[in-house]
């Protein structure tokens, strides 16, 4: 006697086949058989629907039956609606970024610096913590500071190939700070000479250099101005005056302005006498001074809205002595005679004791 196998989806009952015959209006599902031995339900381009259990049925009497479980796993997907874009902050507040995965089984969640920096974690205590992965759905910067600023990579995945990322952009806006290595410097008439400043700045801000009578200093055959990027938010500022003349002395202003406030420094340009024409340089190696220390102010207008990482991971270290430059440093000066160091101190000098006890050194 010839045996009749059915299908059926034990959860919804429904019949998914009888024999040969599929019943269900389900283009995906198919039937085969091997003799009267093997039978097979078939469905393909499995949807998570179909997942459950499903119970083959022989007609014998009593009729037998058999059941199979079908669980269908999903890769992981973000949930769009429920996931964060970029983000603006400003600096010393809190930023709360959210990535927001679905899939089967449920995705785990992780965080990292697109750059392979370190994520700061801050408790309310202020205790920090670097993690190189931060795993929730949920990431917060607490006193976030310029340093942490760039792109963030939200990761989901849950075994199922293949996993995904989310790209977040962190923006920590404050206003300019300038920091100037060379406030005052000396050069031969006749030769080149480079001033430079430094910019910190987000959003980027407008640079541009100005003299004491206001001209704004443009590129020419006089001058060379330019503006190197050194990070997302740092510029090197140059200006190189060539062949200066008497007329070239004085004070030139870098200035540097974006949509939350201006800030600028005077660098003072004087002559140094002598005939040998060279390219004098005031080009100072970013590390020779502290960079991100904020301008004292009347109301610290131009500093920092919080300390960086850098100088807080400096806390427990020797403190190092920030020198202020020697005016007597200039290597031209130890091969002049008095009478040139008296002109020199005339110019710099606002002690006169001082001034004189340098001449008498020099002899």
């Amino acid at each position: 006697m010839a045996v009749t196998v059915g299908w059926v989806k034990a959860d919804t009952k429904a019949i998914q086949a009888i024999h040969v015959h599929v019943i269900t209006n389900n283009h995906r599902v198919s039937v085969s058989h091997s003799g009267q031995v093997v039978w097979n339900l078939h469905i393909k381009n499995v949807q998570e629907e179909d997942r459950g259990q499903y119970m083959c049925q022989i007609n014998t009497d009593p009729m037998k039956s058999q059941m199979g479980y079908l669980d269908v796993v999903v890769p992981p997907d973000f949930i769009e609606e429920e996931t964060s874009g970029d983000v603006m902050v400003p600096e010393g507040g809190t930023v709360k970024v959210l990535c927001r995965a679905r899939g089967i089984p449920a995705p785990r969640v992780m965080w990292r610096r697109e750059d392979g920096s370190d994520i700061v974690l801050r408790n309310s205590s202020g205790a920090k913590t670097k993690v190189a992965i931060y795993e929730d759905e949920l990431l917060t910067i607490a006193k976030i500071s310029r340093s942490e600023m760039g792109p963030y990579l939200c990761i989901a995945s849950n075994g199922v190939p293949p996993s995904v990322s989310k790209r977040i952009t962190i923006k920590v806006h404050f206003h300019p700070v300038i920091q100037v290595p060379n406030q005052l410097v000396g050069a031969p008439l006749g030769t080149d000479v480079t001033l430079e400043c430094y910019v910190e700045s987000s959003p980027k801000s407008i640079n541009y250099w100005v003299r004491d009578s206001n001209e704004m200093v443009i590129s020419s055959s006089k001058y060379e101005v330019l503006n190197t990027a050194l990070s997302k938010y740092e510029t090197q500022m140059s200006l190189t005056v060539r062949r200066i003349t008497a007329a070239d002395v004085g004070g030139y202003r870098c200035v540097a302005k974006n949509s939350l406030g201006e800030v600028d420094s005077v660098i003072r340009l004087y002559e140094i006498p002598g005939t040998t024409a060279r390219i004098t340089s005031t080009t100072t190696k970013k590390n020779d001074f502290k960079f991100s220390t904020p301008l004292e102010g009347p109301d610290n207008q131009f500093g920092s809205a919080e300390n960086s990482d850098d100088e807080e991971d400096r806390d427990g270290e020797e403190p190092q002595i920030k020198q202020t430059p020697n005016p007597f440093q200039n290597t031209e000066l130890f091969n002049m005679n008095s009478r040139v160091s008296i002109l020199y101190c005339t110019y710099v000098c606002p002690i006169a004791a001082a001034c004189s006890k340098y001449d008498q050194s020099l002899g």
